[in-house]
């Protein structure tokens, strides 16, 4: 029996059987006692059944993936097992359903009657803390984790709380006693360490919307869309206030109307949809860019065109968020790579819309938006909010008669002004007049100037060639970073998650590199295409199966790319 760092699990079953929730439970039972956790959620579109797999990766390090081979596999049916063995490690131990299926050939497989179990201890819904005990058990970690997980968990002032309580710790440890009989381990889960300050355990879509309030979101107008739609459902109970407002409309068209016109009244405004939502907003987005008003959307990517993979991942919607509209737009786009990005990033998205007075564009995906990961508590008195310049001069002021970014006049305040979607004159009416649109689009563009702040993370410059990931895909990519580094690669790292603008003194390193690696989850290499436009020497390695990279697999294709970059130099 080995000592270990990390713990890789995965539960594989059907929708509806408790797959998520057990991973979830693990997840948040470890960060309790300061273990770093993450997790990774696929399912079918269908809103019960299908095939369902959730994996929690549990380490005293910080976690950066969801990890590769398992240590554990957990199955509720015999599908599942068809599915997932082979990814299970040489070493690894299969937990299955004995009520479904029986596993007489395999002396690493533990076979518990989760639910009749569970029904022993008078609570027919624990069956998941028999899993969770037994995993437990496995690497054997501490019961007073344990119970310390389910007291805060079930906590809630109702009568019956420590019923619920005392059954639910029952249920864990007829789960720890079966695993106990069968005398497996696979060894021990070395202590947490605990970090000097507050932890919290969410997923990116909590993420964002707390992040939003915090910056001052006081109009929100959704339409249901997945994976988005947990956003929408946030705001609907916890914006509600005097002088904030929450509705859910009947289309991505009436959204993004509603939020200009919220702007437009001095709101700071946001929306969240997926990429046919964002596709119908075109036209709205087009607006607020030309009228220069302040808003923010929301785009949690999922897979392909059309309906396509609604509840897989992919990073395939830069192209159609950078550049949303007709006419020469290109907006500013925040891509977070993890669940803490995710909170600040949605801070700086309605920080620039009111700096810049303009619509910026949040870029989420699936897997970020349902993964749950521990991130420092944020301290709400050290992250800026901004609030956007306001005219208090008099009528007839010209609020475009000016380069770069001007007040903005409030309706019903002084410096009344006309906002239209046509070429304008300093006070917005309507011009066509050659030379009045050619400053008028020196104007919008140049206002994108005062968003070249954005921060970014970069390591081992001096090499001449650099791995340069985006969005959710930086964590994998870190990872397998690392590991190259320790194998002695002559690689560096570059990563930020503002895509436009790319902060200056990035884009100056960039263009000095020989070869950038960009590893996306899209066909068409769409970051690398963007890099090209600005003179960096740009690849992509792509993926576009509806799941992260395996860190292995970017090991090995990085690798092929290095190899292939000093053939070629030779």
């Amino acid at each position: 029996m080995l000592d270990k760092d990390d713990l890789i699990v995965r539960f594989a079953g059907e929708g509806g059987q408790g797959v998520v929730t057990s991973a979830e439970g693990l997840a948040q039972a470890a960060t309790q006692t300061g273990y770093n956790a993450q997790t990774f959620a696929t399912f079918p579109s269908q809103i019960l059944g299908g095939p369902t797999w959730t994996q929690t990766r549990i380490s005293v390090n910080p976690v950066l993936s969801s990890g590769d081979e398992l240590d554990i596999l957990v199955c509720f049916n015999e599908q599942a097992y068809l599915n997932h063995s082979n990814s299970l490690s040489p070493e690894g131990v299969i937990v299955y359903n004995s009520a479904e299926f029986e596993l007489t050939d395999n002396d690493s497989a533990i076979g518990i009657d989760f639910d009749e179990l569970a029904k022993s201890t008078g609570n027919t819904r624990a069956a998941n803390m028999v899993v969770i005990g037994a995993l437990a058990e496995l690497v054997s970690m501490k019961q007073d984790i344990l119970d310390e997980f389910v007291t805060k968990k079930f906590t809630r002032g109702r009568s019956n709380d420590q019923e619920i309580i005392e059954s639910n710790i029952k249920a864990m440890g007829l789960g720890r006693n079966e695993v106990k009989q069968r005398g497996i381990s696979i060894g021990q889960l070395n202590p947490s360490k605990k970090p000097d300050y507050e932890q919290v355990l969410m997923n990116g879509n909590l993420a964002i919307s707390l992040g939003a309030m915090h910056a001052g979101v006081d109009f929100f107008a959704g339409y249901p869309i997945s994976p988005a739609t947990p956003i929408l459902l946030f705001m609907e109970k916890n914006l509600p206030a005097k002088g904030k407002f929450v509705f859910q409309v009947s289309s991505e068209i009436e959204s993004i109307t509603a939020l200009v016109g919220a702007g437009f009244a001095g709101a700071k405004a946001m929306t969240s949809t997926a990429g046919p939502g964002l596709s119908l907003m075109s036209e709205g987005l087009g607006l607020a860019w030309m009228a220069e008003i302040p808003l923010v959307v929301v785009n949690v990517q999922r897979g392909g065109p059309a309906t396509g993979l609604p509840t897989k991942t992919e990073q395939s919607d830069l192209m159609s968020t950078m550049f949303p509209a007709h006419g020469d737009i290109r907006l500013p786009v925040i891509a977070p790579g993890s669940v803490e990005e995710c909170f600040h990033g949605a801070v700086t998205a309605v920080n620039w819309a009111e700096r810049y007075q303009g619509p910026v564009i949040l870029m989420s995906e699936m897997a970020l938006s349902e993964r749950n990961q521990n991130m420092r508590k944020p301290d709400l008195s050290k992250i800026p909010v901004e609030k956007r310049l306001v005219n208090m001069d008099t009528n007839g002021y010209q609020r475009y008669g000016q380069s770069g970014v001007s007040p903005m006049p409030i309706p019903g305040g002084p410096g009344s002004y006309v906002a239209n979607g046509s070429e304008h004159d300093g006070i917005g009416d309507t011009t066509h007049l050659a030379e009045r649109h050619v400053q008028m689009t020196h104007r919008r563009w140049n206002k994108i100037k005062v968003l070249e702040d954005g921060d970014f993370e970069a390591e081992f410059t001096d090499s001449a060639i650099a791995l340069v990931p985006w969005g959710g895909t930086k964590g994998p990519a870190r990872e397998a970073f690392d590991s190259l580094i320790k194998s002695g690669a002559d690689i560096g790292w570059l990563y930020t998650m503002f895509l436009n603008p790319l902060p200056p003194d990035m884009l100056a390193l960039l263009k000095q590199k020989e070869l950038v690696i960009v590893p996306e989850l899209n066909y068409q290499g769409q970051f690398s295409m963007v890099l090209r436009s600005l003179g960096v020497n740009a690849i992509s390695i792509t993926q576009y199966t509806g799941l992260p990279f395996k860190v292995k697999d970017l090991v090995e294709r990085v690798t092929e790319q290095i190899e292939s970059y000093k053939q070629g130099n030779k």
